[in-house]
């Protein structure tokens, strides 16, 4: 399953313009990590907007931005507050949400956490500098002095599984270049004027150097931990297989025979699917 997958549970993302109660969930960041409370069975818990009035590190509970609910729980966040930690509740890096349980509450936190990022920059209008004020009608920020408006930004980008035969394409990317160490598939943005399936082509000529044929459509998801929304695609290599790596940017690419393959079943990214369904594949 992958972190978006949440049923029987409902994700809510209109926008409505409402006033945080004490047992509303409040979500909290601070660069690149969220308040959380992790317990002994491996779950996690996230505060109230009560818990955080009573502790006192809440000034004003008025002032918090409704981003969304599940189901009937309503989350909230206080965009320009800096709450600290309290009680049970510590700063945990963000990609601690890849394998919290349970696996709703942590797509809510993280699906927060791009909310939150976009808000915080996009205080200021980038056409004459004033303070940006939220809209009360829709998702979006609103320049009274120019009349400049912003809505939350998405980044598309696209997931390649490359496939030759029995073999999968797979990478990894140098430590300048990512923190994530595992295997990966070819991944790029998409750039202006381009179709999915151009940018399909063109990072896998950039990435590795090789022409691809038959770009199938997999799957989407919305990855808050980059603020990217992933179009997932299955291709096979068209000719030659030698393999010519961007060194800047990968430490390895290789062809890995589908029995070979790391079991990556208890991730919840949209890359580790991939890479499971063509290793389960008969």
């Amino acid at each position: 399953m992958m972190i978006q997958d949440i049923q029987p549970h409902s994700f809510r993302i209109e926008y409505q313009e409402q006033q945080a109660n004490d047992e509303d969930t409040l979500l909290c960041y601070q660069n690149q990590t969220v308040l959380m409370a992790q317990t002994e069975d491996g779950s996690f818990h996230l505060p109230t907007v009560g818990e955080a009035v009573k502790a006192g590190v809440l000034a004003d509970a008025r002032q918090c931005t409704y981003l969304f609910a599940v189901d009937q729980m309503r989350f909230f966040c206080p965009i320009d507050q800096e709450i600290e930690p309290f009680e049970c509740y510590w700063y945990e890096t963000i990609r601690t949400l890849r394998s919290a349980q349970p696996m709703w509450k942590a797509f809510a936190a993280a699906t927060g956490y791009q909310l939150w990022f976009w808000y915080k920059k996009n205080r200021f209008c980038g056409g004459c500098g004033k303070r940006m004020i939220h809209s009360r009608a829709e998702r979006a920020v609103c320049c009274p002095d120019c009349d400049n408006i912003v809505y939350p930004a998405i980044a598309p980008s696209v997931i390649v599984a490359v496939t030759n035969g029995n073999k999968l394409l797979l990478t990894r990317y140098q430590k300048s270049h990512s923190a994530y160490r595992d295997y990966a598939l070819i991944a790029g943005y998409v750039e202006t004027g381009e179709t999915v399936e151009d940018t399909v082509r063109r990072e896998v000529m950039e990435e590795v150097g090789l022409k691809v044929k038959n770009i199938r459509y997999y799957k989407s998801q919305p990855w808050a931990f980059s603020g990217a929304l992933l179009f997932g695609f299955f291709c096979e290599v068209d000719g030659e297989d030698k393999i010519c790596r961007e060194e800047a940017e990968l430490e390895e690419a290789v062809w890995m025979e589908r029995e070979a393959l790391p079991d990556r079943s208890k991730d919840v990214s949209l890359t580790s699917e991939m890479m499971e369904c063509f290793r389960l594949e008969s």
